[in-house]
């Protein structure tokens, strides 16, 4: 895929006139609508990787290998991951601390940028989609994630064939490919996307993840 050339200064100005002077509890997602714009996702079909719960043991694997591309792969996930942003009523400047937290108030800067971005992301899915989720909790599908209440709805079947669940495992689980939750995301999912679930032990995805050699089929 042909490599596209930013301007960072432009996009980072573009960035603070999404939350720059505001209240920080009122900066709603469509504010970041001209950033999404101004840095397209753009990935190969068939290369999507969604996650929830697992972003450790997702991003160790797709550092290690070129098999697939998470949202903290691109442009825009991998500045502004981990980061905390927000702007004040009648100041120009950026914050870095005194922000709201994530569930203080819906629509902060940071959960709003990773809303809307997340959604973007999901919006560029096409072929076989894969989706990481963690199989050591009673809920691998929470409603209330990110995962679940945007990037899946997002998923239509015109662009995208299969969603491909990875349900990471370790010792003495008891949450498996037959979990209510997983029942959910099945009858959420577009009608025509082919649904599929494999239990992965965390020790055999590390291992893949230390022999890039490996074709990316073989891990699971």
């Amino acid at each position: 895929m042909k490599k596209i050339k930013y301007d960072c200064q432009k996009i980072w100005g573009i960035f603070e006139q999404a939350y720059v002077g505001r209240d920080p509890c009122k900066v709603p997602m469509e504010e970041y609508n001209l950033l999404i714009a101004a840095a397209p996702f753009q990935l190969p079909c068939n290369r999507m990787m969604l996650w929830s719960k697992t972003k450790d043991v997702v991003h160790d694997f797709t550092e290690k290998t070129e098999c697939f591309v998470t949202l903290e792969n691109t442009l825009l996930g991998s500045v502004l991951d981990g980061l905390t942003w927000c702007g004040n009523e009648g100041s120009n400047e950026t914050f870095t601390t005194g922000c709201p937290g994530w569930t203080e108030c819906e629509n902060n800067p940071v959960r709003s940028f990773w809303s809307r971005a997340s959604a973007a992301f999901a919006d560029v899915g096409c072929g076989n989609v894969t989706a990481m989720l963690n199989g050591s909790i009673t809920t691998p599908f929470s409603p209330t994630s990110i995962f679940a209440s945007i990037e899946v709805k997002r998923l239509i079947s015109t662009r995208v064939s299969s969603l491909n669940i990875v349900l990471v495992t370790q010792q003495n689980d008891v949450t498996n490919c037959t979990n209510a939750s997983l029942k959910n995301l099945q009858k959420e999912l577009d009608k025509g996307i082919k649904y599929t679930c494999k239990e992965v032990t965390l020790s055999k995805i590390q291992d893949c993840a230390s022999h890039p050699e490996r074709p990316c089929g073989s891990c699971w």
